[in-house]
Order: C-alpha cells, then structure tokens, then sequence
C-alpha cells in the first residue's frame, strides 16, 4: 500500500466539504467513507474537485444503472483493479444483476445485443482510447447522443479511478454497502 487511508486525526473541515458532494455527513468519517474515498482525501482539493464529476457518473447519467455497471466492470476486469470488481460487484448486485451476469460482463461478455455493443465499446476505448464507427453506429440505434457521452465518460472516469487505486494500493471494503443510494 502506497498511500493508507487518512487517519483520523487529520480529518478536517477541507476533508468534509471533499466528500459532502457524495457522502451524506454520517459518513464523512474514516470508517463511513471506506478505503477509497479515505486515501482520496489526503488531497482535498483534488477529491473536491473530482467527486462532482464521479457523482454525475453514478447518480446524474443517462445510462440505466444497469448499463453503468456493465460498462464500470468491465474497465474494473480490464485495468486488474480488485476494488473497483470488489465494490461494483456489489453495486451491480444493487441493481439487479445476477453473479451470472456480472461474471460475464467482467469476462466481456453478454447475451442482449446492446449490452454487448457496451461491452465492445469499454474493450475498444480500453485499446485505442476511441470507439470505432462501427461500435458509435451500432450502439447509436440503442442510445442517444448523451448516453453515447455518458457510457465514454463513466469509462474514462473508471480508468482514471482504477489506476489511481491500483497505484495507490487502495484495500477493498468488505464491510461497507456500495454507495448506491442517495
């Protein structure tokens, strides 16, 4: 582990207004906020700065939530990140899927059409930071103009957060619930 959680003692008024973009203030604590947001906070600004973005990708997106976590597990399977697969596994149960599902959407795989275009699009930003035609084309016929935006950012927001907690040595948390509800 690169960087720990913040510990206690250093938890301040710039660390709470970090997190009040997402957490609800009984969270804002080192054992409510969890690994994750914990070790992002030893940087408020930047936490304070990003969260807002992160929020809209989970809760103001376009995308069903379904297709969110589709697309976030399998950036969390293709980055090698064991706590973005840990803590979306447990989101995509939240919303429905089956471990069948989520196992399959890890491994790239899908049996509805539209959720396989997902998957191909996270597989080809993923190699070539860019959707082919082809894919743009193909998911157009299923989603609009900012769902297209959407499913790009949330893959580039999912990217950005797995190599910073891969980087950081970020722990799953095996105690808290996803935060999949506002």
């Amino acid at each position: 582990m690169r960087l720990t959680p913040l510990p206690a003692d250093r938890w301040d008024g710039d660390v709470d207004a970090a997190l009040a973009s997402l957490l609800p203030r009984q969270r804002r604590n080192p054992q409510g906020a969890g690994n994750a947001l914990a070790t992002l906070v030893r940087h408020p600004e930047l936490t304070k700065a990003f969260l807002p973005y992160n929020v809209h990708v989970l809760f103001g997106s376009t995308l069903t939530p379904r297709q969110r976590e589709i697309a976030i597990l399998r950036v969390a399977a293709l980055a090698d990140s064991p706590y973005e697969v840990e803590h979306h596994t447990g989101m995509a149960r939240a919303v429905g899927m089956t471990d069948e599902q989520i196992s399959d959407a890890l491994g790239g795989i899908a049996t509805a059409d539209e959720e396989q275009l997902i998957l191909r699009a996270v597989n080809e930003l993923h190699t070539t930071s860019t959707i082919s035609d082809s894919t743009w084309n193909a998911l157009s016929v299923h989603m609009d103009e900012r769902q297209l935006m959407d499913l790009v950012f949330t893959v580039g927001a999912y990217t950005t957060l797995a190599m910073a907690f891969n980087t950081f040595g970020v722990e799953p948390d095996r105690e808290l619930q996803p935060e999949y509800e506002r």
